[in-house]
């Protein structure tokens, strides 16, 4: 009998405990004492993204410096906007595709802590399954073991169908583009031929008036 890729990708997730879709590790950045330190990632639509963030001092003992943390869509809106903090968590919805900014600067007024070098930053985007609190789900609707494993290698499958279905898309969209980038050059290179073909002619006809005008030939 033969196994459709979906149900495949399910029994391996579930075989391996979800051990095919690693956990992505957080970022650690450095933020200066003046200016801002960005972030980007790029994002489809729909899905829901968890931001977490936390400052910690150079010797990883304490809690760093406040921040100020503000996070703008591709078009510029600004999802997340909060001032003076150590850690926290932004939570939202994407409404387009595209590349999502997470900005960091040190906040102007420090309270707790002297700020002399730049500070460190760990930085985890969390997207779609990843950011989903299976724990919470579980709770709601009584389900544990073996069906909770179905249940998340199921929605991994769908996860990895809309990716793949994302990923046709813009590919279509890109050989789009380039038929059409193809079709002006070509538009461009013939325009270019017949301006330069009637420039010539015209030359030769201006050069053979003057060579009769000068009775040379």
């Amino acid at each position: 009998m033969a196994i459709s890729p979906v149900l495949f990708i399910g029994l391996m997730c579930l075989a391996g405990g979800g051990s095919i879709f690693p956990a992505v590790e957080a970022i650690w950045l450095t933020v200066p004492t003046s200016g801002e330190r960005c972030v980007y990632e790029d994002i489809q639509a729909n899905v829901v993204v968890v931001l977490d963030y936390i400052c910690i001092d150079e010797s990883f003992t304490q809690l760093g410096p406040t921040l100020d943390v503000r996070v703008t869509s591709p078009y510029g809106k600004e999802l997340y906007k909060i001032a003076n903090v150590t850690h926290g968590q932004a939570a939202f919805t994407t409404s387009e595709s595209g590349t999502f900014l997470a900005c960091l600067a040190m906040h102007h007024d420090q309270t707790h802590h002297s700020v002399n070098n730049s500070v460190i930053v760990s930085l985890d985007w969390k997207m779609g399954i990843r950011a989903k609190d299976w724990d919470s789900v579980a709770k709601k609707e009584k389900i544990e073991g073996v069906e909770l494993e179905i249940r998340k290698s199921t929605e991994y499958a769908s996860a990895i169908r809309a990716n793949i279905l994302y990923l046709r898309i813009r590919e279509a969209y890109m050989r789009e583009i380039n038929e059409k980038t193809n079709q002006r050059v070509a538009q461009l290179g013939f325009m270019s031929f017949g301006l330069a073909f009637g420039v010539s002619l015209i030359q030769v006809w201006h050069l053979k008036r003057f060579f009769l005008k000068k009775k040379l030939l």
